[in-house]
């Protein structure tokens, strides 16, 4: 655990339970963290994988390659109308991170799937083939488990 995202999560004067559960819950798949543009940012291998991020009216996993992410339960959306490439799940309860762990862990192993995958290194070429579910892929071996 990094100190600097412990002062982070302190400070948060709004999303403070929410965003420490979707600390814990990434932090479980094995992922680094840092902050990055003033976020908690977590990675894998170098590679930028997802933010967690509060906003007015709820807070974020923003997943920096969502278009690629494997989503069969339909939780990411869309970052704003113009968005290409990101795509977040979005919270204004605890409850509802719980009701939907499972899937969330899916999607951060899908986003890692596609940073160290193929599917990373196709970049645009990958769009046209993910559709609405993404890149379907299993995780190879020495991936992070999100149990």
């Amino acid at each position: 655990m990094n100190p600097k995202i412990d002062d982070f999560l302190a400070r948060a004067q709004r999303w403070q339970k929410e965003m420490t559960q979707l600390r814990k819950i990434v932090l479980g798949c094995g992922l680094d963290e840092q902050l990055k543009w003033g976020k908690p940012c977590y990675t894998h291998e170098g590679k930028n994988i997802v933010v967690i991020q509060g906003f007015k009216d709820y807070c974020a996993l923003l997943f920096i390659k969502g278009y690629l992410v494997s989503d069969p339960s339909g939780i990411l959306v869309k970052t704003g109308p113009n968005t290409r490439v990101g795509r977040q799940a979005r919270f204004t309860d605890i409850k509802e991170i719980g009701r939907v762990e499972k899937a969330l862990k899916g999607c951060i192993r899908s986003a890692v799937e596609v940073e160290s995958g193929p599917a990373g290194k196709e970049g645009k070429a990958a769009v046209g083939r993910a559709g609405k579910g993404g890149v379907k892929k299993k995780v190879a071996v020495g991936q992070p488990d999100c149990g």
